[in-house]
């Protein structure tokens, strides 16, 4: 019996020693960032074609988000901490606009880290190669990296980084109030398995005010 109590004890210690750490493997954001649907729980991932770490994640992520359960949705944002960021966060906007996301999303990655045929700072070059690789109007793309809409998408994401609190890419906001990443975690999958922990927690915290 002593032995049971003690094996009974061990287990309780070890599974709390196991749980992701807020102040380690994640923090809370600076600020809350309000989120699209209150009623759901919000995964916002910050990052930035040029990152060679978001590109390495950025499978293991797609394999995640189909993943996840209805009441959790996804999406991304770019990440702007500086101005040589700003020519992919257009990129992408304007991608989003032409509704190409999902289409040229990986092979805006490869054509910067895998075939090296594009500067992530170069944002001529990725209107050419936008318009090359979709075979577009070259007035619709030229538009949708300039509009109206993409600079005020591109203020939102500004506003959005330095509020998260995050200091590098890849980073995950869980329902605008914490975040994690692989360098937090230690490594992609840690950092996932630590954003199921946050979502599960938000969880049950959304439903006792209920």
């Amino acid at each position: 019996m002593k032995k049971l109590f003690a094996s009974l004890i061990f287990l309780v210690s070890f599974s709390a020693i196991a749980d992701p750490q807020l102040g380690t493997d994640f923090s809370q954001t600076t600020q809350v960032i309000p989120t699209e649907n209150p009623s759901k729980i919000e995964v916002t991932e910050l990052f930035w074609y040029g990152c060679p770490h978001c590109y390495h994640m950025d499978p293991e992520l797609s394999v995640w988000v189909k993943k996840l359960p209805s009441d959790v949705y996804f999406k991304r944002v770019p990440g702007i901490p500086r101005p040589d960021w700003v020519p992919m966060a257009k990129a992408y906007y304007a991608l989003e606009a032409l509704g190409i996301t999902e289409k040229l999303h990986s092979k805006l990655f490869d054509a910067i880290h895998k075939d090296r045929v594009l500067r992530p700072d170069d944002e001529r070059g990725a209107i050419e190669w936008v318009i090359k690789t979709s075979g577009l109007d070259r007035k619709k793309v030229e538009e949708a990296f300039n509009s109206f809409s993409t600079n005020t998408k591109l203020n939102r994401a500004t506003q959005i980084f330095q509020a998260s609190g995050a200091t590098g890419v890849p980073t995950l906001i869980i329902d605008g109030k914490f975040i994690t990443s692989s360098t937090m975690a230690g490594g992609n999958e840690a950092a996932l398995k630590v954003a199921d922990y946050i979502i599960d927690n938000v969880r049950k915290d959304k439903a006792s005010k209920k």
